[in-house]
This record gives structure tokens, sequence and C-alpha cells, in this order.
């Protein structure tokens, strides 16, 4: 099938986990790992998958070789694959606009941001100039402007979009509509994990459901240590990501709880977590009899690659969009792999209409 050639928005700890994973998994036969659901997608395996294009603002990152800024300060996810290729590309100097949160300037260097003084390229020219085919967008949640800069120089330079970020581009419709009128596939937003809070929160939703009770109401708090909890430290950051995380499990009931019935979102930062997430998710519902019954559980996850294993379908997905002449949202794809795609669907279903998808049905 060819390559696909990937640009990064965002030399955090989700790109450096799928960094690491193109590299692990090319020097694997499928048989002795796990973590891949495709490792065949529509002909797409992941030693196709050629980055030719990164941007960040971190002044450890900007002008470095990609295989060393994946790497770098502060990010702290596990290292998995020590070894990286030499991509022949170097980290590019993206406009911050309102990509670094105020309070990162008070937190130690090793955990936070430390803005690069270089000049901010031209993204757009950047992308054509790469020859990019697909961008994947890992900015900071809240980073409203810049990521809507992405998807702009997206639609100026032909590129494919994966937003895996909660702020809404796919799920728009005045956006969604702008990559359709351009003949360029977009999947978004905001990328849910192979197994974490979200997925799993939804599932119990929809089990319950599923067996005749009643869910009352239901709550899920998060902690980790890496800059993404560091960075929602700023509650004006956190609007849309509140709102897709609870769309997303309101999405899988039959009928809404009432907002004050349910709190799903990020609750603190624990520096020693580094990349681990941990999650506890309580759920109280009636029985038969009406009789109350409740479910406490606590799942405890590395962040980045647990979203990477369902980030690389996603590209590989929009680089099949791309070949097949397809613009608009992928919405079998944004709702497999998304939390607030443009259309909501329970996740078996969108299990199967990704395959159909894949298999251009």
């Amino acid at each position: 099938m060819g390559t696909i050639r990937l640009a990064i928005a965002g030399v955090g700890n989700c790109a450096s986990s799928l960094l690491q994973g193109l590299e692990y998994y090319r020097t694997r036969e499928n048989s002795e790992s796990a973590g891949v659901l495709h490792a065949d997608l529509a002909g797409y395996r992941l030693e196709d998958v050629h980055p030719v294009a990164a941007f960040d603002v971190d002044a450890r990152k900007v002008g470095r070789p990609l295989e060393e800024a994946a790497f770098a300060a502060p990010n702290c996810t596990t290292i998995f694959q020590e070894k990286l290729p030499a991509w022949g590309v170097s980290v590019q100097m993206a406009p911050i606009l309102d990509g670094i949160a105020q309070h990162m300037a008070d937190a130690p260097p090793e955990r936070a941001f430390r803005p690069s003084d270089a000049e901010p390229v031209d993204v757009a020219r950047a992308l054509r100039e790469s020859g990019a085919e697909v961008l994947v967008c890992y900015l900071p949640v809240g980073s409203e402007r810049a990521i809507r800069h992405y998807a702009e120089a997206c639609l100026e330079a032909g590129v494919a979009f994966v937003n895996c970020v909660p702020v809404f581009i796919a799920s728009d419709p005045v956006w969604a509509q702008r990559f359709a009128e351009r003949g360029l596939p977009i999947v978004g937003d905001d990328i849910k994990s192979q197994v974490g809070a979200t997925i799993v929160h939804r599932t119990l939703t929809r089990l319950l459901g599923d067996r005749g009770t009643h869910l009352d109401r239901t709550y899920q708090l998060n902690t980790g240590g890496n800059t993404d909890f560091l960075n929602m430290l700023e509650r004006s950051r956190l609007v849309s990501k509140k709102l897709s995380k609870t769309e997303s499990v309101q999405s899988q009931l039959d009928e809404r709880l009432a907002d004050t019935d349910i709190h799903i979102g990020p609750s603190d930062y624990v520096a020693w977590q580094r990349d681990n997430k941990v999650c506890f998710i309580r759920m109280e519902w009636r029985g038969f009899g009406d009789v109350p019954m409740n479910l406490e559980l606590r799942l405890s996850v590395e962040d980045s690659p647990n979203s990477a294993g369902v980030a690389i379908d996603a590209i590989r997905c929009a680089k099949v969009g791309l070949d097949r002449g397809l613009g608009g949202p992928l919405e079998a794809v944004s709702a497999f792999t998304m939390k607030h795609p443009p259309r909501q669907m329970r996740d078996s279903v969108a299990r199967t209409e990704l395959e159909s998808f894949i298999a251009g049905e």
C-alpha cells in the first residue's frame, strides 16, 4: 500500500509512546506482543507510518531530532523502546497561542513546559514542504486557538487531521463541512484509550442498562502526574474536557442522568504518579424490587501508551480515507476511537462499523 507520511503536533508523552510503538512493533511478530488491534489495517501496517514533520513549543524539543525530543523533559511516560531510528525530522517551533497555561511557569522545569524563543514557523507551509498526508494533534487540553490553528493549516495544506484533544473540530458542524468541502478526512475529537476510564465507564453504564437496572448516580475521578494533569489544574481549560467525558458516558444511557447525578472529570495532579493515571468510579443503581446496589472501581493505567494503541488505528484510517477520496468526519472511525465524535454509537456497534469501513463496505 505504500507509506503514511505523518506530521505530529505536540511531541509530548502521547507522541513519545506512539513513536516508540512504531519501532517496537516493527521488530516483532504479531504473536509476540499485545496491544495492537489491527496489525494490518486496509493494507497499512505500523511500519508503514513514517514521521515527516513535528511541531512543539518547548525549548528542550524545538530544533532537536524527533528521536531525541521524544524523550526530552518534561516527558515522563514509560520507555518501552529505548532506541528510535533517525527519521531525519527536526522538531519545528509552532505558534504558542494558548498552548501553555500560565501556571506552568511556577512548576519545576522537569515537570512543566518551558517555551522556546525560536521564531514560529508557518505550519501550513511546513506541512506542504514535508509532504505530510496526516497530522495527529496532541496539544494540551484547553488549547482552543492553537488546535484551530493546526486545523486551518491542514485545510490549507491538504492534510488529513486526527484530533486527539477535546477541542471540538470533527464534531463541530462548521468545521466538519469545511473538511468535507476540501475533500479531507478528519477523525475526532478527544482520543479514547484502549482500556481507560471512559471506555470502562461507558461499558459498565451500558451493562447496567442491558441488565434491566436503573442507574441513579455516578462519578469518575482521575489523578495523574504528567503535564496533561498539571495543565488541567487551570480549571478554565477544562470546559470541553469535562463535556467530552461526561457526554461520552451519558450517550450510553437510555435516559440521561440529571447534571447533579453525574460527575466526570480530572480531579488532581499528583506529581509522583508521572504518566500513571488512576481512576475511581462509583455507580449507584436500583435492581429488582428497587433494591439499591453500588459498585466502586479503581483503575490504574499508563496514560500515554493506553492512547497510542488507539491513535495508531485512527491515523491509518485517516490515510485510508484519503486514499478513497473521502472528505469530512469519518463517523465510524471517530465513534470507535474518540470520546466526542460527530455521532455517538454503542461501542459494539462502533466496532462493527469500523470493521466495515476498513473492509471498504
